[in-house]
C-alpha cells in the first residue's frame, strides 16, 4: 500500500554472500520489505544505532506497538520470512 509505514526492512551489502542468499529469496516475488543497502552511510548508521552492530544481513521487524526486532543470520531471516508469510 502506498503511504503505509514500513513494517520490515532488510539491511544488506551487495558484496556479502549471505545477503545475496536472502535477496535471492526475494527476487521475482511480491514483498513489502524495504531494502536498505549499507553502502549508503545513512542506512549503515541506522543499522548500528538500532541493532547495535553493523552485521548484515539483518531484518528489522516493527511490531504493532512499534517495538523492534532485529533478526540476524541469513537462515534465520529466511525462516522468519517464510513463517510470517512475507514472501508471495
Amino acid at each position: 500500500m502506498p503511504g503505509s509505514p514500513v513494517q520490515h526492512a532488510l539491511y544488506f551489502s551487495r558484496y556479502c554472500y549471505f545477503c545475496q542468499k536472502v535477496l535471492m529469496k526475494l527476487r521475482n516475488r511480491d514483498h513489502r520489505i524495504a531494502l536498505r543497502d549499507i553502502a549508503d552511510h545513512v542506512h549503515r548508521a541506522e543499522l548500528i544505532e538500532g541493532g547495535g552492530k553493523g552485521q548484515v544481513p539483518c531484518l528489522l521487524v516493527y511490531s504493532a506497538d512499534q517495538s523492534q526486532l532485529w533478526v540476524y543470520e541469513s537462515d534465520d531471516i529466511i525462516k522468519y520470512m517464510e513463517q510470517h508469510r512475507l514472501l508471495a
